[in-house]
């Protein structure tokens, strides 16, 4: 009730004007002329006021010197591939002219089409908005005087960033190459991992203004088709000016409208998006965006890690298992302290309630209070570490924490069991291996420190209940947010908490994929003297 009621609230003022000619920013439709004068004027009352537009004049070497005009925008093309490759031809190389009763300037622009230019790619354009957009599409445009019909030739340039390992996804052992800003490049990182044509990569254009490119990735026979469809209607449907990041397609496409759980997996690393798409997953890359979305995504994904699969499964379950241990210290630790020292006295081994008690006199502050003001100060400090250069960010954030923490204990302001509480809570969220799954844990921290503060033991349980009705309620693209733990499906729980070894996870996850087979039976180890084996589930 009370999010239907926040949702009309944030959605009250969308009925309003709707006028769609305030977003149209296509150009409108003109063919191109004959003449070339007329065309490179069309063309520069479009590029008025853009320094970084070029509009090189030449002459095609013909019995009669023909001119031509490349238009590209310097700063995205490669000035190097359109002198040697497409300028110096033209201009040196004269072009074999037929009697055939076609005009001299169609016959040259096919000859340079066909066999004198070297771009990877060359597409025709008869339009002007066709024309402008292969431009800012960092093509280079050829125009030949008498001839209605453009060139358009690749020569994609400009600085990019190299690859290497994410900061925010490092791993000790597996690949160290992580996805950058170019989509091309993203894609090619994707296929050197799944080399079959059945990865299917379909592209789609969204924005009026940035005109940004959308990659839906998956595997056909493997992904479900119902979600491919659904994921390719959600993106049809955004209607927007201009798409800079990934962030703006995953709140736009997620199933809940106000959720504080992630329902879209976001991650930087291609071996963990190709392992999703081996599983029946659909991956979304936008470009100029390093950061991947991966489609459907439950709570037990965000809790692993890629680096789980490139070890043996016992330490990967030991570690998993600390994860999980770390997610409930970070939740509800504070919150228990508060609750327990606050209410229920009677719970804690008189020693230690002696102990306590005597570091506790002459403070002026209830213990709620202490947590709450610590827990605060370390928030601002990881923000603070965040935002700063990376030489010194991490530094201030630590030597912070801890010059300000003794501080605190040293003025009386705060005891020595609120710091160390606040810094196991800090510990414990770091083992969660998801960005915004951390950042839901900590907002969620903070809810369950007030309830216990409220109402003890009681209030945490209340504050339990509601989060996991919620979550019991979410859905990602269809798949319920808890499965496989609810519903339950015993089957499945084999890479949940617990990862059994690679030979018994025969089926992808039913949830996702139907529980299809991902590889053949009985291969697991067997010593030398044993022929067969008992076939592993």
């Amino acid at each position: 009730m009370f999010k239907e009621w926040v949702q009309k609230i944030l959605t009250s003022g969308m009925e309003g004007n709707n006028n769609e000619d305030e977003r149209q920013w296509e150009i409108q439709p003109k063919p191109l002329d004959n003449s070339l004068q007329e065309n490179l004027q069309s063309l520069k009352e479009i590029f008025d006021r853009c320094a970084d537009i070029t509009f090189r004049e030449f002459k095609i070497n013909a019995d009669e010197p023909i001119n031509a005009t490349l238009i590209y925008l310097k700063e995205i093309t490669d000035a190097k591939k359109i002198s040697e490759y497409m300028l110096e031809p033209m201009m040196y190389e004269a072009p074999e002219i037929a009697d055939d009763g076609q005009s001299v300037d169609n016959q040259v622009l096919h000859y340079v089409q066909n066999r004198l230019s070297t771009a990877a790619s060359v597409e025709t354009a008869r339009d002007i908005g066709e024309l402008t957009k292969g431009i800012l599409d960092s093509k280079v445009a050829l125009l030949i005087d008498g001839a209605s019909t453009a060139l358009l030739m690749a020569a994609p340039g400009g600085e990019s960033r190299a690859i290497a390992e994410p900061d925010s996804e490092p791993v000790v052992r597996g690949s160290k190459d992580g996805f950058v800003e170019g989509l091309s490049t993203n894609i090619m990182l994707l296929r050197r991992r799944i080399r079959t044509s059945r990865l299917k990569t379909e592209t789609l254009e969204v924005g009026d203004l940035t005109r940004t490119q959308i990659a839906v990735c998956y595997i056909q026979g493997i992904a479900n088709d119902k979600v491919v469809k659904e994921v390719k209607t959600r993106l049809q449907r955004i209607k927007m000016d201009g798409v800079l990041s990934s962030g703006y397609i995953e709140e736009m496409i997620q199933d809940e409208p106000l959720s504080i759980f992630p329902l879209i997996l976001t991650t930087e690393r291609p071996d963990r998006v190709a392992a999703c798409l081996l599983e029946g997953r659909v991956a979304i890359m936008v470009d100029n965006c390093p950061m991947s979305l991966v489609a459907p995504c439950t709570f037990t994904t965000l809790l692993q890690a890629s680096e789980d699969y490139y070890i043996t499964a016992e330490f990967s379950t030991f570690v998993r298992t600390l994860r999980f241990i770390g997610l409930n210290f970070s939740l509800m630790l504070p919150a228990l302290t508060v609750a327990v020292f606050s209410f229920h006295q009677e719970l804690i081994p008189q020693p230690l309630l002696a102990t306590v008690a005597g570091a506790r006199q002459e403070l002026p502050f209830p213990i709620f209070l202490e947590i709450l003001v610590m827990e605060i100060t370390f928030e601002l400090l990881r923000e603070a570490g965040v935002r700063l250069p990376k030489t010194i960010g991490q530094a201030i954030s630590t030597v912070g924490g801890l010059v300000i923490g003794q501080a605190a204990v040293n003025a009386g302001f705060v005891s020595p069991l609120s710091v160390i509480v606040v810094a196991l809570t800090a510990i414990s969220s770091f083992t969660i291996p998801n960005y915004p799954a951390g950042t839901s844990i900590r907002i969620l921290r903070f809810s369950l420190l007030i309830c216990s503060a409220i109402l003890g033991i009681v209030g945490i349980m209340f504050g339990l209940m509601l989060i996991l009705f919620n979550l019991s309620s979410l859905r990602s693209f269809g798949v319920p947010y808890l499965s496989p733990l609810a519903p339950l499906s015993s089957k499945e729980l084999k890479d949940t908490i617990v990862r059994v070894p690679w030979w018994a996870m025969i089926t992808r996850p039913r949830m996702v994929n139907k529980g299809t087979e991902r590889q053949a039976r009985n291969q697991g180890p067997h010593k030398p003297d044993q022929e067969g084996g008992d076939s592993h589930r």
